[in-house]
């Protein structure tokens, strides 16, 4: 078989016109970025205000291996199968970056015959996006500084004539690092402010990379852009001696950062090897943020296409659980299925099987039959199944296919599924056949539509803190109970002080377990979910509680940073004079 590059250069790539207007999408409703990418405007929205909407389909996955189980793959071989069976359909997915690998992470979308196509400008750049969020991010940073120098250097006076009035951050307690597209380790902790005093007050900052960035969480949340100005302005940048809370508005930047984000808002237009209609556009870090594509291309693809499949980063417990309890309490949209990726691989790991460990020949028990690993790895896929129907969602299991898979391991999958309550459970081999391979794939999914399940949200935004962690940790996780470390107590107990605890909850867990410890497989035993810190999101709108072990999280420190500054039993910042 062809390597994905070859597969793609030998493509025959449309001009992006021709997809769009297939789309139905006006031509004055893009900016052409090339031959092969387009923004689609805003304004569409408003001339498909009252057009029917397209059924809904989210794409996540048993709990992967350290190799990923194809999700992405598998969400363009199901939408090069859908067209194959004669439906309209969307695909909206994230846009990749160099993130948390040294070089780009997900060069293309997808693999062999089910990719976005041009592999060569499917990059970090794309549109300029990453790179926009970047700058905003940084402005503020830049805005930040700039301001505690100002401050230190002038009267109240003299700052009431440049327009500006005492806002007093403590430049200890800047809850606001730097962001760079790449994990420089060496950027990560460092020192800035060194110089004369024009260059600043020495302090300890850092990097993050760049889609672990709240504005790339903004991004992917807005619903228009008075919408984003607004969630900028509400993000939490640092605090006051008096441990109030200065936001990115009080800094009296905002507005500039929006302006920096007006082109990035815009979806992205490609297309797929079979010429259906993509949106690439946001790429939120599935840690820290919700680990979603954008709710605006998922607006407009609804009123352009019968059926819209997007993807939820990571597995079950992760990127579907946050695409529900959050994405969709904001966008006011509700998936009509989910399709959960399996793998035979990724199930007889979760049986017992040996490590699976990036740049290692797989072992034995992965490329022949073992029909016992197979069976004892099930309970992750079934458990995975039960996630989602806690949300009250139809579920399809599609097994993405591998040439050592045999005929019995993929029948043992396809009862466990079924008996389990999934709707359906296909084998699909869209990756060396294309849309052909998922047809199968296709007409389970448009059926399973068809079933009008009453989707339900775990948690109510008027439940607490501790009661809304607590939901997702046992109903989803399994766990047995919630231990939370002091500072993560007081941390609650200030953010309900300033009107936060109503937000929804952002799980911050590794993605290679449903527990918190990622050398756990399969289902895990009932165990106790420690929380070590909770941050805030204020712009993006949720909590974010860091569960176990995640210091050594590629491309973003465990420093402080949005508000895990250490708050003493009354509420003071420590260390502060």
């Amino acid at each position: 078989m062809l390597s994905d590059l070859e597969i793609a250069q030998r493509a025959k790539v449309k001009r992006i016109e021709r997809i769009a207007a297939a789309a139905g999408i006006h031509r004055n409703e893009i900016d052409l970025y090339g031959d092969t990418k387009a923004k689609v405007k805003l304004s569409l929205l408003d001339r498909l205000a009252d057009a029917p909407q397209g059924k809904y389909i989210d794409v996540t996955a048993i709990t992967p291996t350290p190799l990923g189980e194809g999700k992405t793959t598998t969400s363009v071989g199901l939408t090069q199968g859908l067209g194959r069976i004669g439906k309209r359909a969307f695909l909206c997915i994230r846009q990749p970056s160099m993130g948390p690998t040294f070089g780009i992470k997900g060069g293309a979308a997808g693999g062999g015959y089910s990719q976005v196509v041009p592999m060569e400008e499917f990059n970090l750049h794309l549109t300029g996006d990453i790179h926009a969020v970047g700058i905003a991010h940084n402005l503020i940073a830049a805005a930040i500084d700039a301001r505690i120098l100002h401050e230190d250097h002038l009267t109240d006076a003299e700052l009431a004539e440049l327009g500006l009035r005492r806002i007093g951050i403590h430049p200890q307690a800047v809850a606001w690092r730097r962001v760079v597209d790449v994990n420089d380790r060496a950027l990560r902790n460092i020192v800035v402010g060194l110089g004369d005093r024009m260059d600043g007050q020495p302090r300890q900052s850092g990097f993050d990379i760049t889609v672990a960035s709240e504005i790339m969480a903004i991004l992917a949340l807005s619903t228009s852009i008075q919408d984003m100005r607004n969630r900028l302005g509400r993000m939490i940048v640092g605090f006051t001696r008096d441990n109030r809370p200065v936001t990115a508005e009080d800094v009296g930047v905002a507005g500039a950062a929006a302006a920096l984000m007006l082109e990035a808002i815009k979806p992205n237009l490609m297309q797929t090897l079979e010429g259906q209609p993509v949106f690439v556009h946001a790429g939120p870090f599935a840690n820290i943020a919700h680990g979603n594509s954008s709710i605006l291309a998922d607006l407009m693809a609804r009123r352009l296409a019968d059926y819209v499949v997007t993807e939820s980063g990571f597995a079950a417990d992760m990127g579907m659980e946050k695409f529900i309890n959050i994405k969709c309490r904001v966008s006011g949209m509700v998936p009509d299925c989910v399709v959960l990726v399996a793998t035979i691989r990724a199930l007889k790991m979760h049986g017992g099987g040996p490590a699976v460990v990036p740049g290692r020949k797989l072992p034995a028990a992965y490329r022949e039959e073992n029909l016992p690993l197979v069976e004892a790895g099930t309970a992750n896929m079934v458990r995975c199944i039960e996630i989602a129907q806690l949300f009250g969602v139809p579920v399809v299991v599609a097994v993405n296919h591998f040439p050592s898979d045999t005929p019995a391991e993929l029948e043992v999958v396809r009862k466990a599924a079924l008996a389990a309550g999934a709707v359906d459970a296909v084998v699909s081999r869209h990756y060396a056949e294309g849309g052909c391979g998922a047809e199968a794939l296709a007409e389970a999914v448009a059926a399973a539509c068809d079933h009008n399940g009453t989707i339900r949200f775990l948690y109510e935004p008027e439940q607490t803190i501790e009661e809304k962690i607590h939901t997702i940790a046992t109903k989803v996780y399994g766990a047995s109970t919630v231990q939370y470390e002091q500072l993560a107590q007081r941390q609650i107990r200030q953010f309900a002080e300033w009107g936060y605890d109503k937000l929804p909850i952002c799980m911050a867990k590794t993605h290679l377990s449903l527990s918190h410890d990622p050398k756990v497989k399969g289902v895990p035993a009932p165990f106790v979910l420690p929380i070590r810190e909770i941050r805030l999101s204020a712009g993006a709108g949720f909590l974010y509680p860091l569960c176990g072990e995640m210091r050594t999280m590629p491309g973003l420190s465990s420093r402080p940073g949005l508000l895990d500054i250490d708050i003493d039993a009354q509420g003071r910042i420590r260390g502060l004079s």
